[in-house]
């Protein structure tokens, strides 16, 4: 089969070959330019040899047509954060079987000098369009990972059937057609980039990339949503904080994804969106987009979480260890789940590193186990009520306490370690608090140091507090995080 995203998007071209694709705040790239580039990139990586491949790339319109590129050569596509530290990156592309690690421009591969192998960087004489080699439906396209906080993240292979029915679904529920402008904020190594960018150019629509250099910039993310006019837009509750200022009538749909969003920011969404119908989506990088609630204003300014809503098409929903059909009225239950996007597994030389995520059922289904806590209220409605671990999101990246905590332990002189999450505003922020040997034998710096080294960026603490006194203890001689700080 050829890949239906590059069947779709190859179509589009030859239809509407001037029409815009991307945009970024200082250039509108054509169907016809990023097919062309994409192309060349796929000529220069048939020189290679064959194998998987890690893209390294920051979002621009070039690390896209690279990304098409590759699935066009059926090459099976690691997307690693960029942020990772070179130790922990290079083990990664590793354990993914990488043959080579791509950058999209010198820039890129100045990142990671002692990784990168090869820049693709799309020049040269290529084919009009991309040459899409046949693939099967189980082959591997994309290789995403989870955000993990250690070194290692879990290695996430989505096969290319999958992709085709998630981008197919995304285009029908959200009108990703010509004529629409679907604003992409997340990086491009994350799952919502699926709808973000890959669905969006399946179905004809143009992507506006948000500058990474400048995501954090409130002013620059507000003009260029304004100069887009987007018409789709999904994020992180960081997203909608930084659109705070402005109000954008075109918008159609607005989609809240990634964590909790604080009851004042979500009660204004109806204001700065007017027209726009308002979503709730819940999904992990194993199983994409999973559950899906429609919320008015009067809910947005409603007290408490909004409901994780109903199961997307195909998407069947199971609760704790029995697989049982419905959760119990009680305070919280393991919600799992099978959808027609799900990976089947980890990509891990060790079979048993799956253990207890992914179970099979009496059906013959393949669950994956989220993690995630779940309650029923009175009306059938399911909502979010915490982990069954250390886990949480930081900027939309799930992170885990624990993990980050055995990384400052790693360092010689550290001997107690404790992270804490506090909520500020729509960010969680987490502080560590460490205390090492002896006076003088540590810094805040060092330990960033440490961190960034092992640690994607959203994992690494804001704060790092040098304590000198034993961490307090509970009852059991765990530490008391409660009472740290």
């Amino acid at each position: 089969m050829t890949t239906e995203l590059l069947r779709d998007f190859i179509a589009h071209t030859k239809r509407e070959p001037s029409a815009p694709a991307l945009r970024t705040r200082t250039e509108i790239v054509s169907y016809a330019e990023l097919a062309a580039r994409a192309g060349r990139a796929q000529k220069e990586l048939d020189a290679l040899p064959p194998g998987p491949v890690a893209v390294l790339a920051r979002k621009s319109p070039q690390a896209v047509a690279l990304v098409l590129g590759c699935l066009a050569a059926g090459r099976p596509l690691l997307l690693p954060p960029i942020d990772l530290g070179t130790v922990a990156l290079g083990e990664l592309c590793a354990r993914a079987g990488c043959v080579e690690v791509l950058a999209a421009t010198p820039e890129d591969a100045a990142e990671h000098p002692d990784v990168v192998t090869t820049v693709i960087g799309g020049h040269g004489d290529g084919p009009a369009v991309p040459q899409p080699v046949a693939v099967d439906e189980q082959d591997t396209a994309f290789m995403l990972t989870t955000s993990g906080s250690t070194g290692a993240p879990k290695i996430v292979p989505l096969p290319a059937g999958a992709v085709a029915r998630f981008t197919g679904w995304a285009g029908e529920a959200f009108g990703l057609g010509p004529g629409e402008v679907v604003f992409n904020y997340a990086p491009l190594n994350f799952d919502l980039c699926l709808l973000d960018v890959w669905a969006t150019l399946r179905h004809g629509g143009c992507v506006a990339l948000v500058d990474p250099a400048l995501a954090a910039n409130p002013r620059y993310v507000t003009d260029f949503f304004t100069a887009s006019r987007v018409t789709v837009v999904q994020g992180v509750p960081m997203l909608y904080q930084l659109l705070e200022e402005g109000v954008f009538p075109g918008v159609r749909h607005v989609v809240v994804t990634g964590d909790h969003a604080p009851v004042p920011l979500r009660a204004g969404l109806p204001r700065r969106f007017p027209r726009a119908r308002l979503h709730n989506v819940y999904g992990c990088t194993e199983t994409n987009d999973s559950f899906w609630h429609e919320f008015d204003a009067a809910e947005a300014a409603g007290p408490g979480p909004l409901p994780i809503g109903r199961p997307l098409p195909g998407v069947v929903a199971a609760f704790g260890p029995d697989l049982a059909p419905v959760p119990p009225d009680d305070g919280g239950t393991e919600l799992l789940v099978w959808t027609p996007f799900q990976t089947a597994g980890y990509v891990t030389p060790d079979p048993a590193a799956a253990t207890g995520r992914f179970v099979t059922g009496p059906d013959g289904r393949r669950w994956f186990r989220t993690g995630d806590l779940v309650r029923r209220d009175a009306a059938g409605r399911l909502f979010l009520v915490g982990r069954d671990d250390f886990q949480l999101k930081v900027r939309g990246i799930r992170v885990n306490l624990e993990q980050i905590e055995r990384v400052l332990l790693e360092h010689d002189d550290v001997v107690e370690a404790a992270v804490v999450p506090a909520v500020d505003g729509a960010e969680t922020r987490l502080t560590a608090f460490v205390r090492g040997t002896g006076p003088g034998r540590l810094s805040g710096l060092r330990l960033r140091t440490h961190c960034a080294m092992r640690l994607p960026r959203a994992a690494i603490p804001s704060a790092i507090r040098l304590v000198e006194q034993p961490f307090p203890r509970t009852s059991t001689g765990k530490v008391d995080r409660k009472r740290i700080g």
